[in-house]
């Protein structure tokens, strides 16, 4: 399949600068270990950003609901992530869902699968959860849901390619039945060919909610490679492992400056793709993140 997409100059050229007025509405994804780290997000994103806040261990659900209590006071939207397979059963997530409310006052989830081989409860997809309608009964007002551009291995494998289609058909129709607010938050990936393309069949396939795209941050080929390997990235992650093929390239410092660049051109261009904001994975440090974002934004 080709992916190839071309980026002529349209809408986005009147502007001085389309990649940082793009990234100006950036949203960033931390964990609860990285709590210390918050007062950096106050220094350099702007006020009532959202910021996603991952569960990568089942463990951790304190340290998730304290990071979103800190966040919102620190004057961001806290959006926690709601992995299935890391919910035991209605109470667990009734549970969590009530913290968060009246903890950090959060109306805003992600709800996915989760990346755990197997649940630790009765959940195993998002929209089992979303069935039980105990989102609507804590306050929850828009959730997103896990978009995959270039697959997920752990679901295709298993069921085939268009169980993916099929899962975001379900939740899609979920949300209009139930009047709540959506959006797509995907994986990260490396171009926005095969982002457009995705895109663009999500459309055909009746679904226009908005896509916040996958950024990976600055970081060196070793760690981009390490964290692709992770999380099954597709075909655009080729570039990066060629050039982790070569050792003396391993510590270099790859910055997404030209993957974001086209993505601002389909966001001002192609409006019907509904490309809505970069989300910015700081797998190279949030040092490295926001110095690369500050000199983009100018």
């Amino acid at each position: 399949m080709d992916t190839s997409v071309k980026f002529p100059p349209t809408a986005s050229a009147a502007l001085a600068n389309p990649l940082g007025a793009f990234l100006s509405k950036a949203t960033i994804e931390v964990t609860g270990k990285q709590i210390e780290k918050f007062p950096l997000l106050k220094e350099h994103m702007p006020a009532g950003a959202s910021v996603f806040i991952a569960l990568i261990e089942a463990q951790d659900l304190e340290a998730q609901i304290t990071a979103a209590a800190e966040l919102r006071k620190l004057g961001f939207e806290p959006i926690p992530h709601v992995p299935a397979r890391f919910v035991r059963d209605e109470a667990d997530l009734d549970a969590r869902l009530t913290a968060f409310k009246e903890k950090a006052g959060v109306t805003t989830v992600l709800a996915l699968g989760g990346g755990a081989p197997e649940p630790i409860g009765k959940f195993d997809a998002a929209i089992q959860m979303l069935n039980t309608d105990l989102f609507q009964k804590a306050g929850i007002t828009r959730i997103g849901i896990a978009g995959h551009p270039e697959g997920n291995p752990d679901i295709t494998k298993k069921q085939g390619e268009a169980a993916l289609l099929k899962a975001l058909t379900e939740k899609n129709a979920w949300l209009k039945a139930n009047g709540i607010e959506g959006f797509i938050a995907t994986q990260f990936l490396f171009e926005a060919g095969p982002l457009a393309l995705w895109a663009s069949s999500l459309r055909e396939a009746g679904i226009s909610l908005p896509i916040y795209v996958g950024v990976p941050g600055p970081a060196t080929i070793k760690t981009l490679v390490k964290y692709a390997a992770m999380c099954g990235v597709g075909n655009s992650a080729r570039f990066i492992r060629k050039q982790a093929l070569n050792i003396t390239k391993l510590l270099t410092v790859s910055e997404p400056t030209e993957f974001v660049d086209q993505l601002a051109k389909l966001h001002f261009d192609k409006p019907e793709l509904n490309i809505a904001a970069p989300h910015l994975y700081p797998f190279g440090g949030f040092d490295k993140l926001f110095t690369w974002l500050k000199t983009q934004k100018g």
